[in-house]
């Protein structure tokens, strides 16, 4: 009997504990700890919101499935907010970098223009300090003037004019050296000098022609030197208002409901620990981007004209001879007013009359004016320069024979707390980071990806279930693209993603037709990222490389596409003669005056002791 009966026990304690492990089984399949646990960590919500068991009754909008699931309708609308949240931090995490770029480095061009700015003004001031005295005082303000709108013109003020600046320059200094250096009978007695002299020298001194050709070519020289710097302040304003923009633009519904479906709607089920497939990321992601997609070309476009410009500041010198040149423009347009002293005399006579009024009148003097430091802010000085050897000039009437200008040495010394980088080494390091970013909105589906894809895993979530491999198609970037993705329905782009498109093409266009670098930059967008980094490893001129236009004055190479700009060589001064009127015979037989000029390679040596004082550290 006891035979009989053991089988019988044996079985019905092998059903029991089947039944019990399936219970057990089963009790665990249904718990919603690890989803509590996930839903805790990546910050979703309240914890309040996940059930501890699964269950059937789920009225979800999202993650429909058949079977037991871990979500409720107020789980999914937090999923919703932290999907956005998450993937817009993203998104600025990566533009953050690129914004960065471009600020951090418009505001080292802007330190490198100012420190220029302000060792070429105290080399301006210099000449009037050494030379000429009794205008200084007067010809100060107007010099600081000119500096400031140079300044101003250099950070993209549209307002500003380097043509208008010049000759403005010129037209309030022309009643200084006519009262002081040409006649300076007149600057004796400063109260019988007219104020109406000083209106119509002002307003005479285009015709009259005083200076020569020296103040258009000091225009000229400024307008092609500043030309690329200016462009390259504007483009980078520029850069960071696209940028602004884009961040401001929020997710569509459909692109929130799919990131839901790809990110968190395997936690309904318990899977916690599974990733989207590759193909279902980029799917997702390039249709939630399509509307910044579209700025690609426009982008590609804008990096490749900021290669090109930060390549025209990393050539050569051009800038910084063209700002010292400005001390001998000056100084070669004062010799040639005292050296056509007697005729220009005569000529103002005839158009202005008499000067001077009864010493019993209280004139104003045209350079006792100040203008608002709100308008024309002074640039900071620097540093200190003086001069030894002044020009001599001789007291005599006979200014025609003996004129001579003494080169002058210039004591610099270094400043150890101000030690800006040079502008070729702050140009070639920004070309070097800029063409990383030159596909920026086409890549950023790619770069959200990295972060969300495991490449080495088995299976993958496909948004419906857990598969070896994604089937569905993947899709381009763009809107058109979108027409056939199978995860997101994509209808138009955002209003400002549009207006911020439709800008970039406008300035892009604007700049590339004002810069005079040729095209538009469309054949460069697959081609002036090797460019770049080719032209980012060359030699440096500093390190003794030589054919990179260093020390050559006719032309300054632009680009690698063999854009260049033209310097014209310097000038001969002819005097200026009245109409019907021949040269006396003891002044020049050959009929043209010479003025001492120093040209761009006599500038090299003084131009070495400027780098050594600005940046003491090499470049």
């Amino acid at each position: 009997m006891l035979r009989g009966t053991a089988p019988r026990v044996c079985w019905l304690w092998i059903l029991l504990s089947s039944v019990l492990i399936w219970r057990v089984h089963c009790a665990s399949a249904q718990s919603c700890h690890e989803v509590k646990t996930a839903f805790q960590l990546r910050q979703v919500g309240s914890l309040r919101l996940v059930p501890e068991t699964a269950a059937t009754d789920a009225d979800l909008l999202i993650c429909k499935h058949q079977g037991p699931t871990c979500c409720t309708r107020k789980m999914e609308e937090s999923y919703y907010a932290a999907a956005q949240r998450d993937t817009l931090q993203n998104i600025l995490s990566y533009s953050f970098e690129l914004k960065y770029l471009i600020l951090g480095h418009a505001s080292s061009f802007q330190d490198t223009f100012h420190s220029l700015l302000s060792f070429t003004l105290n080399h301006t001031y210099s000449l009037f300090d050494s030379t000429y005295q009794t205008i200084s005082h007067d010809a100060k303000p107007l010099v600081s003037t000119l500096f400031s709108d140079l300044e101003l013109y250099l950070r993209g003020d549209a307002r500003i004019s380097v043509e208008y600046s010049v000759q403005s320059f010129y037209d309030k200094l022309f009643p200084l050296v006519y009262q002081h250096l040409v006649n300076p009978g007149l600057g004796s007695n400063v109260s019988a000098w007219s104020s109406e002299g000083s209106k119509c020298l002002r307003a005479t001194r285009h015709d009259v022609k005083p200076f020569g050709p020296h103040p258009q070519e000091l225009a000229q020289g400024l307008s092609r030197a500043l030309v690329a710097g200016r462009a390259l302040s504007r483009a980078l304003k520029v850069g960071a208002e696209v940028l602004n923009a884009t961040e401001l633009v929020g997710m569509a519904r459909q692109c929130g409901r799919a990131l839901v479906r790809m990110q968190f709607c395997p936690h309904c089920r318990g899977l916690t620990l599974i990733r989207p497939c590759g193909g279902l990321c980029l799917n997702v992601m390039r249709g939630c981007l399509a509307g910044l997609a579209e700025l690609d070309g426009p982008w590609r476009r804008y990096v490749a004209l900021l290669e090109r410009l930060s390549g025209a500041l990393a050539g050569g010198y051009e800038l910084e001879l063209a700002l010292l040149r400005i001390r001998e423009r000056i100084n070669d347009a004062i010799l040639t007013a005292q050296l056509h002293g007697p005729h220009l005399s005569a000529v103002v006579g005839k158009v202005c009359g008499s000067l001077t009024e009864p010493v019993s009148s209280t004139p104003v003097s045209p350079t006792s004016r100040t203008l608002s430091p709100s308008l024309h802010p002074t640039i900071d000085l620097q540093t200190s320069v003086t001069s030894s050897s002044p020009t001599t000039l001789p007291d005599t009437g006979n200014q025609h024979e003996h004129i001579t200008l003494k080169r002058r040495s210039l004591p610099l010394k270094s400043s150890k707390n101000d030690k800006p980088r040079s502008l070729k080494k702050i140009s070639k390091e920004f070309m070097g980071y800029i063409q990383r970013y030159k596909s920026f909105f086409s890549t950023l589906p790619v770069m959200l990806c990295e972060g969300e894809v495991v490449m080495d895993e088995n299976t993958c979530w496909s948004g419906e279930d857990v598969v070896e491999s994604y089937t569905g198609h993947v899709v381009g970037n763009g809107l058109q693209a979108q027409r056939h993705n199978p995860e997101i329905k994509v209808r138009s782009a955002d209003p400002i993603l549009i207006n911020v498109k439709e800008k970039l093409e406008h300035f892009n266009q604007e700049m590339w037709g004002e810069v005079g670098l040729g095209t538009d930059g469309g054949e460069d967008v697959e081609t002036s990222s090797g460019d770049a980094a080719e032209g980012s490893s060359e030699c440096d001129d500093e390190d003794g490389c030589q054919g990179s236009g260093h020390g050559e004055e006719d032309k300054t190479v632009l680009t690698k596409k063999e854009v260049h700009v033209r310097i014209p060589p310097q000038e001969a001064i002819i005097p200026i003669q009245p109409p019907n009127s021949r040269p006396k015979p003891g002044a020049h037989s050959s009929g043209v005056v010479h003025i001492p000029t120093i040209s761009s390679v006599l500038f090299l040596p003084l131009l070495l002791k400027i780098q050594l004082l600005l940046w003491p550290d090499g470049f």
